[in-house]
């Protein structure tokens, strides 16, 4: 652990970082133009050298990296090293295309863990916690992630994988684990069938590691108070390395990037222009040391903002707000940028459990929107008047958020289908025509 855990890297002032990813900056730029003919190309064609590049300053030299790339160049077109020093794959799912496969050496391990050693630290884990890994294993980052930082932390690790929730209550009461990690829609989940079972005063959990997936203040603060804990957010994907990327400490005010490993650039997702700190626009990563799998100027489509601003928690390195959306995930309808999340907060405002369901549609030429929210268990109602004055009252909560009027219909409790990994919340039927 003495290896690879140096926490107090976290804590050195901005001029030494700045120093340190200068001279990483300059290296990784040499490695993957000497050994990733498809980013060679890219560079190529912009007229870019690695002699162009002194510091990171000069990054914005160089050119992005997009899903389509990954895409394009599957499955070892952006390998840096020989397959023999690679040893493990993960993968996103693949739901939207070709799936991309990331590689990694055990170096690139070592780091990754390391990193997601620093979240659970930063949440107040340390070697005599229980740290109940309920991400799913596989292919996906999210287990293995929290996985190797429970273990380099020292910690007792469940790795329960996502699923049969009997056995995940089971092994909480019966171990005491103390530090939760899963998507917060299955944390949501977790917490209900909790509470129906009766043992909530059995659980001995602290805190809580969530992402995965957009979720919103007010659900954190719904999860924080039906689980008893403090709901900690963090950052990752497949892409740049996994969960750990960022993460948030006891400030809860954004998520700390590990910017010895990881360069963070906030760009217009139009122009592409570099914008100054505290803009908001779309998140861009650099990884700074990654050896088999080592992206340059990638585009997350995270929507985000970048901060300096001192931290309480001691921690020097850049914050990053909870991403607002995505560039790519947005959805226009009627000629209005409408994120999911705008809608689950007003859901979660006026009481409503994070249980829903958004419908887009289109009518002729006219775009459609409606949203199906469970009732909550505790007020239902099958009293058609009394339905019909909570949908009222929805869709004005609805209309001041959005601006346009969106159809709502409350359903009865547990009618809408569970999430044991990333929760399915839009079905965009314009797609299909």
């Amino acid at each position: 652990m003495e290896r690879y855990f140096q926490p107090e890297v976290e804590l050195m002032p901005y001029e030494e970082i700045r120093k340190l990813q200068n001279e990483k900056i300059v290296k990784q730029v040499r490695h993957v133009y000497d050994h990733v003919p498809y980013y060679r190309a890219k560079m190529d064609e912009k007229g870019v050298k690695p002699e162009d590049i002194h510091s990171v300053d000069d990054i914005k030299k160089l050119p992005f990296l997009t899903k389509d790339d990954l895409r394009d160049a599957y499955p070892y077109g952006l390998v840096a090293v020989p397959l023999t020093d690679c040893v493990r794959i993960q993968s996103t799912s693949g739901t939207t295309g070709k799936r991309v496969v990331a590689f990694y050496t055990q170096h690139d391990i070592d780091l990754w863990d390391e990193c997601c050693a620093r979240a659970i630290v930063a949440a107040g884990g340390t070697k005599d916690d229980v740290v109940h890994v309920c991400y799913g294993y596989g292919l996906f980052t999210g287990g293995p992630g929290l996985n190797g930082g429970s273990h380099m932390l020292g910690s007792l690790t469940l790795p329960m994988s996502s699923g049969n929730t009997e056995r995940q209550i089971q092994f909480m009461t019966d171990l005491g684990s103390t530090i939760l990690c899963c998507t917060p829609s299955y944390a949501a989940y977790l917490a209900e069938s909790i509470h129906e079972r009766g043992v909530i005063d059995q659980i001995k959990l602290k805190a809580g590691i969530f992402g995965a997936e957009a979720w919103t203040e007010e659900m954190r603060r719904d999860i924080e108070k039906s689980l008893r804990i403090k709901a900690y957010d963090i950052y990752g994907l497949t892409e740049i390395s996994g969960p750990g990327v960022s993460f948030e400490c006891s400030e809860q005010t954004g998520m700390h990037i590990n910017e010895d490993h990881f360069y963070a650039e906030i760009i217009d997702p139009d122009t592409g222009e570099v914008l100054p700190e505290g803009s908001k626009g779309e998140l861009v990563f650099t990884c700074l040391d990654k050896e088999a799998f080592p992206l340059l100027r990638y585009r997350t489509r995270d929507i985000c903002v970048l901060t300096r601003k001192k931290c309480s928690c001691g921690r020097t390195h850049v914050k990053m707000s909870k991403p607002m959306g995505r560039s790519d995930d947005m959805m226009i309808i009627k000629g209005v940028n409408v994120f999911p999340s705008q809608i689950e907060a007003v859901l979660i405002n006026q009481g409503y459990p994070a249980n829903y369901q958004i419908i887009v549609d289109r009518v002729g030429t006219t775009d459609t929107i409606g949203v199906f929210v469970e009732q909550p268990a505790d007020r239902y109602t099958t009293d058609p008047a009394e339905i019909a004055t909570l949908e009222s009252h929805l869709v004005q909560g609805l209309k001041n958020m959005l601006g346009i009027q969106v159809k709502v219909r409350l359903v009865e409790p547990k009618s809408i289908a569970r999430s044991e990994g990333k929760a399915v919340r839009v079905i965009d039927k314009r797609k299909l025509y």
